[in-house]
């Protein structure tokens, strides 16, 4: 029994070894200043690769979300906006896919790459509050954090914020600590950024208008040219996009106004209760993971009863804690309060509705509101362990990743808007088109939902066009559609179809009317089968 027991001690003592020193090793870069941010890079390369590598194999028989197909679509022609929003992300999806061909992958890549920024600025944001051990703590729970994986597989305006608002967060504690000129430039440039990517980003902006306000150092702050520079900064950078919003007769603004304003109060007290649960929801999974590497529940249930204005004010009174700036920490906590509470009392005050992805860009900085508890006791230990569940958690995902698709797919077999066959339909119209005609087709109409796939995967890639909405995009006109002729593609259940049929017998009363049906194999399981309108008019002479 000797022989035998002796090399299993060894084994054991040389794996203990091994984990001492690639836990000392972790600590060590995640803490010194000239490794901290390479390692925090890696992560973040790490977690898009792995999560790209997931979403393809979790979406492998769903064509890609309308607004990843909107986005490239605007990326095709750089505009001042888009109809809808303003018109950042469509800029940053044109020059990802100069590089990147229309296809999935490169879809999700895009996706996983804003939330790989997303994380290292996240870590930046957390460097100008807490320490590094802590602030690497804060970047690990945010890559747990579900918008940062699961949720963020579509590429939007929302997702994109996860970049622009941690760099805004950012350029405030930036121009707060400094107060200098140079400092309200780089705020005013990350304010007008985000303005740029959807006109949502005003509730951070008010929010952060209002913690410099309620600061204690307020007087400081305001009294410096930081925050002024910073507006006049702004509204200069945003003069070439109010231009635009003029000669386009303010549609964004008209688009909102139709699609979000609610008269039932009781609707909107639902969908105010569902955004919540949904925000609350996800941020439990990085918060409880977190406290799990801990071990740290006793103190963490005391921090909860215990009134955290009192938490704020012994804090304060002793002054900065070692490992936390309580005036930056400060900053934190108020901006992640408004940004939390605002936006649901204000749909409810305006009877807004709110869509549950808006909370997506809000919600970054809880982790780092909690990090920065000042009386929370980060050990060396819990650097390892909480990124020790987020890999094991990636990986088991990506194994995992085919089955759970097969789950998803058989739970809902049904369902055409999830699994219906768009980018068939798309390669099957342009093969009509090139039979008919010989000529590439240039402009597809409809309705935003069923034609944006099509713009996506059809390899001539025609430009869309609305015309039932006033919002329309801008990337072609009315006038391009009697020129080069158009295919028009309508759901036959929806309601607007009547409307669309007269817009058609208008424009194009010689257009040929057709009904297709598409329906996609995946591994050898049939998708929903999936049925349209079509309307193809011929060019004009």
């Amino acid at each position: 029994m000797s022989t035998t027991s002796i090399p299993s001690a060894r084994t054991r003592v040389k794996a203990r070894v091994s984990y001492n020193r690639f836990r000392a090793w972790l600590v060590a870069c995640a803490t010194r200043p000239e490794a901290r941010l390479w390692l925090v890079i890696q992560l973040a390369i790490l977690h898009a690769v792995l999560w790209t590598f997931i979403l393809i194999n979790l979406k492998a028989a769903q064509d890609v979300h309308m607004d990843v197909a909107e986005a490239w679509g605007w990326g095709q022609k750089f505009l001042w906006g888009y109809g809808k929003h303003p018109p950042l992300s469509g800029w940053v999806a044109g020059l990802w896919f100069t590089a990147f061909p229309a296809r999935d992958w490169a879809a999700y890549a895009l996706a996983m790459a804003t939330v790989g920024i997303g994380m290292v600025l996240c870590w930046l944001v957390a460097l100008r509050v807490v320490d590094a051990r802590r602030a690497f703590l804060t970047v690990v729970m945010v890559a747990l954090y579900p918008i940062f994986n699961f949720k963020g597989f579509k590429y939007n305006a929302d997702l994109l914020q996860l970049v622009t608002l941690p760099l805004l967060v950012l350029a405030y504690l930036n121009a707060f600590e400094k107060r200098t000129w140079q400092a309200g430039i780089w705020l005013g440039l990350a304010g007008a950024l985000a303005l740029m990517t959807k006109y949502w980003v005003l509730t951070m902006i008010g929010a952060i208008g209002l913690a410099a306000l309620i600061h204690p150092d307020r007087l400081r702050f305001l009294s410096s040219p930081a925050p002024w520079v910073a507006i006049a900064t702004m509204v200069v950078a945003m003069v070439p996009h109010i231009v635009w919003l003029a000669e386009a007769h303010f549609v964004p603004l008209t688009y909102a106004g139709d699609t979000y304003s609610l008269d039932d109060s009781r609707l909107v007290h639902h969908l105010v209760a569902g955004y919540a649960l949904h925000n609350v929801a996800l941020l439990a999974l990085p918060v409880a993971l977190a406290a799990l590497a801990m071990a740290w529940v006793p103190p963490w249930l005391r921090l909860l009863v215990r009134a955290p204005s009192r938490i704020v004010t012994r804090a304060w009174a002793r002054g900065a804690n070692p490992g936390v700036n309580v005036a930056q920490a400060l900053n934190v906590w108020i901006i992640q309060v408004i940004v939390a509470v605002g936006p649901p009392l204000g749909a409810l005050a305006f009877s807004i509705y709110m869509k549950t992805d808006w909370g997506i860009s809000l919600f970054f900085l809880v982790p780092l509101a909690l990090v920065a508890i000042p009386t929370l006791r980060v050990q060396s230990a819990v650097l390892f362990n909480v990124a020790a569940i987020w890999l094991v958690l990636s990986v088991a995902t990506l194994a995992a990743a085919p089955w759970i698709a097969g789950r998803e797919m058989a739970a809902n077999a049904g369902n055409a808007q999830i699994y219906g066959a768009r980018s068939e339909l798309a390669r099957e119209l342009t093969q009509a088109w090139h039979t008919r005609f010989g000529s590439r087709w240039a402009v597809v109409a409809g309705t935003m939902e069923q034609i944006q796939p099509l713009v996506f995967y059809s390899p001539d890639h025609p430009s869309a066009l609305l015309p039932l909405e006033a919002w329309d995009s801008g990337l072609t006109s009315r006038d391009n559609a009697k020129k080069y002729g158009f295919i028009g593609v309508f759901d036959p259940s929806d309601g607007r179809l009547p409307a669309f049929e007269k817009w058609v017998s208008e424009v194009a009363p010689n257009a040929e009317r057709i009904v297709m049906t598409t329906r996609r194999f995946t591994h050898g399981k049939a998708g929903p089968a999936m049925s349209w309108n079509v309307y193809i008019a011929p060019p004009g002479k």
